[in-house]
């Protein structure tokens, strides 16, 4: 546990720089007409790098605003340094630093912290998963109709493409038969919303590695179960992302829309 207790000492200063963000006025980027970055996006990352990869000499790390594309490593430490970045813009306090390790295609050590809440939640392989220190489980309500769903909107919706139209359709189709649906603005706090017990599921499509990675861990470590949208094995390839408590997963499953995978 000793690198992911440095880990978090490194988030929690990290934080500060989004903190400082947060009370202040600042110049916005796009990445594309509904993207946004700001200069907190890119301090908080180089920050990030700067610390951890020392930490981690032989993983390659990851991060959003710096990744040039290509094959992912199989040891790789998955950044974004504010998933969220629309709500740290408009001041909704819905953010976080995610963090995940990971190795040859699973995770093992996990950080989503969101410094507005003062919410860090921290998982390792094999050891549970804790906010704040103290153990969480997901809620194991077995009835889709109980269910609190949250699920997040693809960055191509302007272009109104078939990622759009599954979103449009997945929501018609799952609505009717779910408590409600919560749409947060950031997946990594909604993987934690679901480790934790707030949610009972969750769904999104077009995410990226760095946007998961530290959610998936804390979200299996807390009893949850994640995949595709056939019910296959989940990675980073997979344009959609299914995630429950385990106890809803098939039927979630079977009422979100097809979608065939390219």
């Amino acid at each position: 546990m000793e690198k992911l207790n440095e880990l978090k000492k490194i988030a929690l200063e990290a934080g500060k720089i989004i903190k400082d963000g947060y009370a202040k006025t600042f110049e916005v980027s796009k990445k594309s007409p509904t993207e946004l970055v700001t200069e907190y996006d890119k301090a908080v990352e180089e920050f990030l790098i700067e610390k951890i990869q020392p930490l981690y000499s032989d993983y390659t790390i990851v991060a959003e605003e710096s990744f040039l594309g290509g094959e992912l490593p199989k040891k790789a430490i998955f950044i974004d340094p504010i998933d969220g970045t629309t709500n740290f813009v408009h001041k909704i306090p819905h953010l976080a630093i995610s963090i995940g390790v990971w190795e040859d295609g699973k995770a093992q050590e996990a950080l989503v912290y969101n410094p507005i809440l003062e919410e860090l939640y921290s998982a390792k392989r094999g050891h549970g998963a804790f906010c704040n220190g103290e153990a969480i489980s997901v809620n194991k309500d077995a009835s889709l109709q109980n269910a609190i769903i949250a699920t997040g909107f693809p960055y191509v919706k302007h272009e109104m493409g078939k990622e759009y139209w599954w979103v449009v359709k997945s929501m018609q189709q799952l609505l009717p038969k779910i408590r409600d649906i919560r749409r947060l603005g950031a997946a990594a706090i909604d993987l934690c919303y679901l480790s934790s017990g707030k949610v009972n599921g969750f769904y999104e499509i077009n995410l990226q590695p760095w946007d998961v990675a530290g959610g998936i861990l804390i979200l299996q470590e807390a009893g949850g179960e994640v995949s595709g949208i056939g019910g296959t094995e989940y990675d980073f390839n997979k344009s959609i992302i299914v995630a429950s408590n385990g106890s809803i997963h098939q039927e979630l499953l079977e009422n979100l829309a097809d979608f065939k995978e390219e």
